[in-house]
C-alpha cells in the first residue's frame, strides 16, 4: 500500500513538472530568441540556446517612437481604468450585499442578465463611436470595461462575510453609509479588492478587441495592436520608426519576440505585490458565494 502510494505521488510530481516545463518553455525560447541574431533565427528556427547573439532587435524597437507612445497608452488605460473600476465595482458590490438595499435583487438579476446575454457587435460599435462620439478616444478603452458583472460578483460574496452588526454599530455611533463604505467595509475587503485590482489590470492591459474597434490613430495604439501589426508585418518599419529614416535590414522575427517580451514585462512585475491577496480574495469569494 506504501508502495502504491509513493508510486502515485511519484507520477502526480511527475505530472506537475511536465507542465511546468510546458508552460515555461515557449516563454525561455521567446525570451532568449530575442536577443539571437536574425540569420540564426532564418537558418535555425527558434531554439532553447541560440548559438549567436545581437541586441539589434532592441536597438531598433526602441529607435522609434511608435513603443513609448503604445506604453504610455496601455499604462495610462490601465492605471486609470483599474482604479475606476476597483471603485465603482466594490461600491456597486456593496449595495447589491447590503441588506436594506431595496431593489438590490432587481440591480442583481440584471447584473447577472447582462454577463448571460452581452449586447450585439453593432449595437456597441454605435453606442460607443456615434453616441457617445469616442471614436479615437483614450475612454474608448476605459469606459466599457468598467464594470464587470463577474468581478463585481466577486466581492459581493466577500461583502456578505462581513457581519452586518459592524454596520449597525456604526450606524448607531452616527456614521452615514459613506464613512461606513470607505472607512469599515472597504478595509475588511481588502483581500477581495486585490483580487479585482489585478483581474481588472490584467484585463485592461492584455486588450486590444476595443483599440481595433474604435482606434484608427496609431498615436492611441495600445500594445497589444502594437503586437498585433507588428505580427502581421504591415509596413513594420514605417509604423516602428514613425519619421525616423533607416537603411539596415529589418530584424522581422527578432523585432516580433522583442516585442512580447518588452510588454510582458511590466505586468509580471505587478504580480508578486498583490499575490499575498491574491488566493484569499478568490477563494473566500467563491465558498461563500
Amino acid at each position: 500500500m506504501k508502495a502504491l502510494e509513493t508510486l502515485t505521488g511519484w507520477i502526480i510530481y511527475g505530472f506537475v513538472i511536465l507542465f511546468t516545463l510546458a508552460c515555461f518553455i515557449p516563454f525561455w525560447m521567446i525570451l532568449i530568441d530575442s536577443f539571437a541574431t536574425e540569420h540564426s533565427l532564418s537558418t535555425q528556427g527558434y531554439q532553447l540556446f541560440p548559438t549567436e547573439f545581437s541586441l539589434d532587435a532592441y536597438k531598433y524597437l526602441f529607435s522609434g517612437k511608435q513603443v513609448f507612445r503604445s506604453y504610455g497608452v496601455t499604462v495610462t488605460v490601465t492605471v486609470i481604468g483599474t482604479a475606476l473600476a476597483v471603485l465603482i465595482s466594490s461600491a456597486y458590490a456593496y449595495a447589491l450585499a447590503h441588506p436594506r438595499v431595496k431593489y438590490r435583487s432587481i440591480m442583481s438579476f440584471l447584473t447577472y442578465f447582462t454577463m448571460i446575454f452581452g449586447t450585439g457587435l453593432v449595437g456597441f460599435y454605435l453606442l460607443i463611436a456615434n453616441w457617445l462620439g469616442l471614436k479615437d478616444s483614450i475612454w474608448a478603452l476605459i469606459l466599457p470595461y468598467l464594470l464587470n458583472p463577474f468581478y463585481t460578483f466577486i466581492l459581493v460574496s466577500f461583502y456578505r462575510t462581513i457581519p452586518y452588526e459592524l454596520n449597525e454599530a456604526a450606524t448607531v455611533e452616527g456614521a452615514n453609509d459613506i464613512f461606513i463604505f470607505f472607512k469599515i467595509a472597504w478595509p475588511l475587503a481588502i483581500p477581495a479588492i486585490a483580487c479585482n485590482s489585478l483581474f481588472n489590470a490584467l484585463h485592461y492591459w492584455n486588450d486590444w478587441w476595443l483599440a481595433l474597434l474604435f482606434i484608427d490613430d496609431t498615436k492611441l495604439h495600445p500594445l497589444q495592436i502594437m503586437i498585433r501589426q507588428m505580427i502581421s508585418n504591415i509596413n513594420a518599419q514605417a509604423y516602428i520608426a514613425g519619421d525616423t529614416s533607416y537603411t539596415a535590414v529589418i530584424p522581422a522575427y527578432g523585432v516580433q519576440l522583442a516585442t512580447v517580451c518588452v510588454t510582458i514585462g511590466p505586468i509580471l512585475l505587478f504580480y508578486p505585490f498583490i499575490q499575498k491577496y491574491f488566493v484569499k480574495g478568490l477563494t473566500i469569494g467563491a465558498v461563500k458565494g
